[in-house]
């Protein structure tokens, strides 16, 4: 099947306009992590038929699919029209007419998410810290709380001496109980710098008491600078709210662009079928699997903000964020907001009937050839692809610049 074409200024525009738009990069991921335009989304051709009625959930929802000449755009779009999808093109000349049109190449994976943390520390001027002073305050015993934002199971396999895993979007509900003295000095970190970046800016954006300030470089940093990581840790913050801190959520949230609806206006967003809607719940595995509200997907807020590309890959949507608490839904949903979606958090829906088992379901993992490797996982990483990586991370804003499509602001 050879479908229409679209040209790289017609996506282009697309972007711009905030039209809905999936452009999705039907290689292989380690392909795609040479090089791809800032808002494409990976989704190998042979992926597609598992992966596509859960991330493009809406069937006439405009898709560009492109490759660079492997011939595997032909095999996507059969796949795409199998399971009913209607307005399917493909780039006019791939990826190499992207690239002559003088368009921007973006490399690795959950780059627009990495490139929008990297702006928010350079307009927020985010503290952070060098793995030697933190070493030292350890070493000295200070006053200090180091949290782990990435997930439970990054956490375990390697993690900084001492320090508690609390991933993204749980911060602000939990620092109240890890550090419950307004002056202990909160340490965020994650492998490298975008969650811990996001990390420390929603305690500072959210008025928690506690100076915060992030591991500057995360575990690579603190890998670069020699010193020693702790392996099979399972320390787990438990829930504790600073004083004021739901509302300061809010705040921020509303500070945002973010709508709060209730389950009346919920319900008018889903029948629209004109635009995709994307419904996730942002609470931790065991949360969702006691009881949540149908039809929504789990996806870790801290996480969904990493992963917005492979979460909600059709740029223009619109997201619904849930949770019980409301603080993780308001955080997480600032900073989709910020990012330049349409981005609500639904009001109560917990007092009714819920379902209940596991998260969602998990699809086979790809062929570990066609994987991308991250610099930033595992313990055997090659300490000049480590340091290639953060340089790569340094250079990002220069290229949203360059770029002109990104649309992100911050608060």
């Amino acid at each position: 099947m050879t479908p229409p074409t679209v040209t790289p200024s017609h996506v282009r525009t697309a972007l711009l306009l905030r039209e809905e738009i999936a452009l999705l990069d039907v290689r292989h991921e380690a392909a795609f992590a040479t090089g791809h335009p800032l808002f494409a989304a990976n989704m190998a051709a042979e992926r597609i038929l598992l992966e596509a009625e859960a991330r493009l959930p809406r069937k006439d929802v405009p898709i560009v699919l492109y490759d660079t000449g492997e011939g595997v755009v032909a095999v996507g779009a059969e796949r795409l029209a199998a399971l009913g999808y209607t307005d399917v093109r493909r780039l006019d000349g791939g990826l190499l007419s992207w690239r002559e049109a003088g368009y921007e190449l973006f490399q690795d994976v959950n780059s627009y998410a990495k490139a929008f943390g990297e702006l928010v520390e350079s307009r927020r001027h985010t503290p952070s810290l060098p793995a030697d002073e933190v070493a030292s305050l350890i070493a000295n015993k200070a006053n200090i709380a180091i949290l782990d934002v990435r997930r439970f199971d990054e956490y375990t396999t390697m993690n900084i001496p001492g320090s508690v895993s609390v991933p993204g979007a749980e911060l602000v509900l939990r620092a109240g109980r890890v550090a419950p003295d307004p002056g202990t000095t909160i340490i965020v970190n994650c492998a490298g710098r975008t969650r811990s970046i996001i990390g420390t800016q929603s305690l500072i954006n959210a008025g928690v008491a506690n100076k915060a300030v992030a591991l500057r470089n995360g575990t690579i940093g603190w890998t670069l600078a020699n010193r020693n990581l702790e392996h099979g840790a399972n320390r787990r913050g438990g829930v504790g709210l600073s004083e004021g801190a739901k509302a300061k959520a809010r705040d921020v949230a509303y500070r945002a662009g973010v709508r709060h609806v209730g389950a009346e206006e919920a319900a008018a967003l889903q029948v629209q079928s004109g635009r995709t809607l994307y419904r996730f719940d942002v609470r931790d595995a065991e949360e969702f699997a006691a009881g949540h509200i149908a039809g929504f997907r789990h996806y870790p807020g801290g996480q969904l903000v990493q992963e917005i590309d492979m979460a909600a890959p059709v740029r223009g949507a619109r997201i619904l964020l849930t949770d019980n608490m409301g603080v993780r839904a308001d955080m997480t949903a600032s900073w989709l907001a910020q990012m330049g979606f349409e981005t609500c958090v639904l009001d109560g829906g917990y007092d009714g009937a819920l379902e209940t088992g596991p998260t969602t379901k998990v699809l086979p993992k790809p062929d570990p050839s066609h994987r991308y490797r991250r610099p930033y996982e595992g313990t055997d990483v090659d300490p000049r692809a480590m340091q290639a990586y953060l340089d790569w991370e340094y250079g990002l804003v220069e290229q949203l610049r360059r770029d002109g499509t990104h649309g992100f602001f911050v608060i």
